[in-house]
């Protein structure tokens, strides 16, 4: 079986960079699972992102976007996988309604590394609104119960990565 590795940070803090490090340490080719769907062209700002991200990527790997069907499409992959990341996951799904637990499923039976990215949403500021908080909330509990399911985690800031250790 694959290992899991959880990578956690917050906003702009290199989680992505990290993530894609380790995986381009254990294979040359990597399928990169992007949660967050290709830009529309009324987001230039998101369209920056999406784009500084694919620019990132050897040119060997291999984008597969995905929706609310995450588990079944890693289910399905081979191989070293980076999923990028939980929290547009959460934030694209109806009331943010996950099943955390197929992810879990999902990511314990892959046969090849699956790192996984995942926004750190406990130590910023506190949501002002019903929604937010539900946000909030919602993946703070898929980070647990991927962190509880993982081989390994890290926690990074300021571009700087540190290993977390299991309770």
């Amino acid at each position: 079986m694959g290992r899991t590795t959880l990578v956690l940070g917050g906003a702009r803090s290199g989680k992505s960079e990290v993530a894609e490090a380790i995986a381009a340490g254990a294979a040359d080719v990597v399928t990169y699972v992007a949660t967050a769907a290709s830009p529309d062209s009324d987001d230039p700002a998101w369209a920056a992102r999406i784009a500084a991200h694919r620019a990132r990527r050897p040119s060997a790997w291999t984008t597969v976007e995905v929706a609310a069907d995450l588990a079944p499409v890693l289910a399905r992959l081979r191989g070293v996988v980076v999923v990028d990341s939980l929290g547009t996951w959460v934030a694209s799904s109806p009331g943010f309604d996950v099943d955390a637990g197929a992810l879990v499923e999902a990511l314990a039976g892959r046969d090849g590394d699956t790192i996984v990215v995942s926004d750190e949403v406990g130590l910023g500021v506190h949501p002002e609104t019903e929604v937010g908080l539900a946000f909030r909330d919602a993946l703070g509990s898929v980070n647990r119960a991927v962190a509880a399911a993982a081989d390994e985690a890290w926690l990074v800031v300021a571009g700087r990565r540190l290993r977390l250790e299991a309770m």
